[in-house]
């Protein structure tokens, strides 16, 4: 292990050495090992070799020196000389296959951690993903497997380079001068001392300074995405925050001083100590060569070997470190892994047929999981325990939509409205009753098949940062550019794209943030078109347009919801008085249904909401409309 090396593992936390890693963690790590046993086996042979070879340069020197130069033998000086250039080349070599397996054997573990987190991952519940704080997430995945892969490369190939190396060079140098060698060694535990002493101080303040950058980092993430920039600019806290900013910077940089102060200690320390005992080396040695004792080239052999002897007596005393460091990022990397997802598929799960519309919801109750049950503490930056039972979000609902009729849901924001779209396609599982699609529970059906019959349009439609025909393809990705522009013009936004310069292929930004929020929502429903579901879901998916765009979009939408199965969260009278029925939720539960005439009617909570959405524009419903819907009605979303 090289002077750098050592300095990383001085800078590792040393709390981790406290951490106790569990033998089934071990048995693991040597599970993700085995596809690349045979890789290791070779990595490590030429490690081996390249360790015991550490003692051949400096007793060539010895050679050159007393049977060549002093003799003035001028076979043995080119002999020996060839001898080190031939030794110079295989060492190279050497070093390139050893570094070749390693990266092999690095880069290939990365791989495996990574697409098994990474699928993991994208088959947790949506649960998983709203309280997980997303930069912790992406860290297991890039700086926790880097160093999980350490466990395979540098720290094994280093503990095993630099045992041999010790061993090797001890016994060289003690064959040489058993005194010279015992007087350098009685030097090496200051250096060890020194060293003890700077990573007890460096562990608390990397930690701090690394927590300080993390802070800076979440500072700038927040601020820099569009959303953050925005907020900052319509609230113009541009003073606060550069002082906020400021604050945290000024933490990381009077941190740094400190570790740089310790830093030159430990540096000056490195030098100091090499040079005393190369003084030694000379001092004892020199003179042990005038009294004829010791030759002048062994006394330069002994002075190259003290040299290669610091290095992995360095790398030695910091190994524990390493080990368990590389372990705990295992660890890590297995918390993951081993978190169960609320949503699974059974090993005898049905497939639905693409057709399936009839959409069931039998004595339906339902309350969010904990965050126990559904997260990590370790991936929240608050995470909190809760000390109390999730309340109830529906109770006992209950209602049938038959193969083409459209089901708008309608209620006081909190009613449970939304919760129930997310239980069509599973994106949580009911406590209570039964969701059906096509007469089979959506417990019992494949996850693909039941994505392929749902489709859905929310209110904050998402767009990858990508092309316009490469978000609309992620519902159909063998789509052809003329389908594409088919959804298009029926979502009224086509001639908008060709209007565009790069037209398919110009690029809508961060979450879609360079087109317009009704631009994005007919792209949206572009997407919902090209996917042409069983059954669909709107959450609220004309929210976003203008009155003109509106009428474009609901005609599109019209047409394009005949024959399937619509479940619509209301946000005009447009979309709720053309429902088939109109379920009124209130408190999670179904209070009212039935069509907009008959609800008006009777009075009740859809009534009232009917009014307050008129008293809002100070206008007074006229009595001969209430029954035919005149007006809008704008309840909120849950």
């Amino acid at each position: 292990m090289g002077g750098g090396a050592a300095w990383r593992s001085l800078r590792t936390d040393r709390s981790v050495v406290d951490n106790r890693v569990s033998r089934q963690t071990i048995r693991r790590v040597l599970g993700f090992a085995r596809p690349h046993r045979r890789l290791i086996a070779v990595f490590l042979t030429l490690t081996v070799v390249d360790a015991a070879t550490v003692v051949v340069t400096p007793l060539l020197v010895q050679r050159v020196v007393d049977d060549g130069i002093i003799a003035g033998d001028r076979g043995v000086v080119l002999g020996v000389a060839l001898a080190m250039a031939g030794f110079a080349v295989f060492s190279a070599v050497l070093s390139v296959f050893a570094g070749w397996f390693s990266s092999r054997i690095g880069e290939g573990l990365i791989f495996d951690l990574r697409t098994r987190v990474f699928a993991h991952v994208q088959r947790q519940s949506l649960a998983f993903f709203t309280r997980t704080q997303t930069g912790a997430l992406v860290s297991r995945l890039n700086n926790d497997v880097v160093g999980a892969q350490r466990a395979f490369t540098s720290v094994l190939s280093s503990t095993v380079s630099n045992s041999i190396a010790v061993v090797v060079v001890g016994i060289a140098m003690l064959a040489l001068s058993w005194q010279v060698t015992i007087l350098c060694l009685l030097m090496f535990p200051v250096l060890f001392g020194v060293s003890r002493w700077v990573g007890a101080r460096l562990a608390g303040l990397t930690r701090r300074q690394m927590d300080g950058n993390a802070d800076l980092g979440n500072a700038m993430t927040e601020r820099f995405n569009v959303g953050g920039a925005m907020l900052l600019k319509l609230f113009g806290r541009r003073s606060e925050e550069d002082t906020l900013f400021g604050e945290k910077a000024s933490v990381v940089r009077d941190l740094g001083v400190r570790i740089s102060l310790i830093t030159r200690i430990f540096g000056a320390t490195m030098m100091l100590v090499p040079a005393l005992a190369t003084a030694l080396v000379y001092g004892v040695g020199g003179y042990l060569a005038i009294e004829g004792t010791l030759t002048v080239g062994t006394l330069l052999a002994l002075a190259t070997l003290l040299l290669r002897l610091l290095g992995p007596l360095q790398g030695l005393s910091n190994v524990r470190v390493d080990v368990m460091t590389a372990l705990v990022s295992f660890e890590r990397v297995f918390e993951v892994l081993d978190l169960p997802s609320l949503i699974k598929q059974k090993h005898d799960a049905v497939v639905l047929p693409p057709t399936a519309g009839r959409l069931e919801f039998e004595h339906v109750s339902f309350s969010y999981p904990r965050a126990e049950d559904v997260s990590l503490g370790s991936l929240e930056k608050v995470a909190r325990k809760e000390s109390r039972e999730q309340a109830q979000v529906l109770t006992d609902v209950g209602f049938v939509a038959e193969p083409g009729e459209m089901i708008a849901l309608v209620g006081p924001s909190g009613a449970g409205k939304t919760t129930v779209t997310h239980l069509v396609a599973r994106l949580y599982d009911v406590q209570g009753g039964a969701v059906r699609v096509g007469g089979h529970d959506v417990r019992d059906v494949t996850l693909q098949s039941l994505e392929d019959v749902v489709g859905y349009v929310t209110q904050d439609a998402h767009m990858f940062h990508d092309t316009i025909g490469a978000n609309l393809r992620y519902a159909r990705p063998a789509a052809t550019d003329e389908e594409i522009w088919d959804a298009l013009d029926a979502a009224q936004v086509g001639r908008l794209v060709r209007s565009l310069p790069d037209g398919l292929d110009t690029v809508v930004g961060d979450r879609g943030y360079r087109l317009s929020g009704g631009e994005r929502q007919r792209l949206a429903i572009a997407r919902l078109l090209l996917k042409s579901p069983a059954i669909v879901v709107l959450d609220e998916a004309t929210a976003h347009l203008d009155s003109e765009s509106e009428a474009a979009v609901q005609r599109a939408l019209d047409a394009a919801l005949e024959g399937r199965t619509s479940l619509v969260i209301a946000h005009r009278l447009s979309t709720v008085r053309n429902a088939d029925q109109i379920l009124v939720l209130d408190d999670g539960r179904i209070v009212e249904f039935g069509t907009h005439t008959d609800l008006l009617r009777r009075g009740g909570l859809y009534a009232e909401l009917y009014r307050t959405q008129f008293a809002q524009h100070d206008e007074r419903p006229d009595p001969r409309h209430e029954v035919d819907g005149g007006a809008d009605l704008v309840p909120t979303d849950a």
